[in-house]
């Protein structure tokens, strides 16, 4: 496979033996490859409200129903060491942990939806649950959240993120300030369109 987008996990060797189309060469195809899966996921998921939304069973299901026909491991939680994430032996406390203050967020009188959805998708996306798919599956997720209170999705910049340009390097730098609790960025390319 052709080198790394600039904010995307390098696989490991076992990891890249999960690929299931055997023609896949470049990232370039391998996006074109995962994104039929990826509709087919998120129309599965949208298909009706989601009183589990908030769970790693969901999250595993979710993941795997995105990009099950691309790679083996879909759906299974990391084993390996990323450039990004949590240990993989802290994920499924991480999840927990994380879908707990969430749900205490929106129990809040009054919560700020958009910004929760915000800092979730940050959030998964710092632990990186899954070997890959990780920035694609944390927006669905987000949007999730957003359409069980009854909100638009983001706009994400209004453009694929899976490409690289300006856009993705405004949204990996939001992702990256957001790691230093500044969510300013982060809030201001979601909620304002990314421009």
């Amino acid at each position: 496979m052709d080198v790394a987008l600039s904010g995307a996990t390098p696989l490991e060797p076992d990891e890249r033996e999960g690929l299931i189309p055997s023609h896949i060469a470049t990232r370039e195809q391998l996006n074109e490859w995962e994104h039929e899966n990826i509709v087919q996921g998120t129309k599965w998921a949208f298909a009706r409200k989601r009183e589990d939304l908030l769970t790693t069973a969901f999250m595993k299901q979710l993941h795997r129903r995105m990009f099950s026909d691309t790679w083996r491991w879909a759906g299974s939680l990391r084993l390996t060491e990323k450039n990004i994430g949590v240990a993989p032996e802290q994920i499924p406390v991480e999840l927990l942990k994380l879908c707990d203050d969430i749900r205490a967020q929106l129990a809040a009188e009054d919560p700020d939806v958009a910004q929760i959805a915000a800092r979730f998708h940050h959030r998964l996306v710092k632990v990186h649950p899954f070997p890959n798919g990780n920035g694609r599956f944390s927006r669905v997720m987000a949007d999730l959240l957003l359409a069980e209170y009854g909100r638009e999705p983001f706009s994400w910049g209004e453009t694929a993120l899976t490409s690289a340009g300006e856009v993705r390097d405004t949204y990996i730098a939001a992702l990256r300030q957001a790691d230093g609790n500044n969510y300013k960025p982060l809030f201001d390319f979601l909620l304002v369109g990314g421009s």
